[in-house]
């Protein structure tokens, strides 16, 4: 049986064990042929948000949570958009994150992995132990680190630390799984086994260390998790 170099595998949340386009679908039927462009420029401005929290850190600022980034980046897209949403609407839309479908090969990658399986994401835990149990991945799933025990959003290093601190065992044993490019990167730079989930094949980013893997799907990365990728 191959032998795994990792002590623990840490999974990014949205767009890598969950499927953030699923709201598209929510959106079409709130907003008629404009679904798919909603729930873009509303993913876009999310991260967008989160980005600009952490970059604007100082005394006195109050940093919001990703609920909040998560109203607000979709109270834009909808202006931008020139969408007549109201705020029953909008409440209604937010509440698809919190019951986002898994991918189809979530369960089963996770389930053939022997060792630690921990998610760490910009989620609020009360957005996220529902979405687990939801999406039924509950039970295979170890743990459950937010951000907000860092006080800011990825990829800064001391939330990649939170997955180092929590588990007790050096970064580089580590294999975190994520198909957000920037976020592969920031847990590379930081010190973790970073393995991109490239599902839309696009070119490795230019501005960071680059990940340890690229693989196309949630199974390669078990499989490199477990020692026979």
């Amino acid at each position: 049986m191959p032998r795994s170099r990792f002590a623990a595998c840490v999974f990014d949340a949205y767009g890598t064990l969950f499927d953030v386009g699923g709201v598209a679908s929510a959106a079409d039927a709130l907003a008629p042929t404009h679904g798919a462009d909603l729930a873009k420029l509303w993913r876009a401005k999310q991260l967008e948000y989160t980005w600009l929290a952490s970059l604007m850190a100082a005394p006195g600022y109050a940093r919001p949570d990703f609920r909040d980034v998560t109203a607000m980046a979709l109270d834009y897209a909808a202006a931008a958009l020139v969408l007549p949403l109201d705020a029953d609407a909008r409440a209604a839309l937010a509440a698809e994150y919190l019951r986002l479908p898994a991918y189809p090969d979530a369960y089963a990658a996770l389930a053939s992995i022997a060792r630690p399986r921990w998610i760490l994401s910009n989620g609020t835990r009360d957005m996220l132990d529902p979405l687990v149990v939801g999406s039924g991945l509950a039970p295979v799933i170890d743990g459950v680190i937010s951000v907000d025990e860092a006080n800011v959003y990825k990829p800064a290093p001391a939330v990649y630390a939170l997955a180092a601190d929590r588990l007790g065992v050096d970064p580089r044993s580590i294999a975190f799984a994520s198909a957000n490019a920037w976020d592969a990167a920031g847990a590379q730079t930081f010190g973790l086994t970073a393995i991109w989930v490239n599902r839309a094949e696009a070119p490795v980013d230019r501005h960071a260390a680059a990940p340890a893997f690229v693989v196309g799907s949630l199974s390669e990365a078990a499989a490199i998790v477990n020692g026979s990728g």
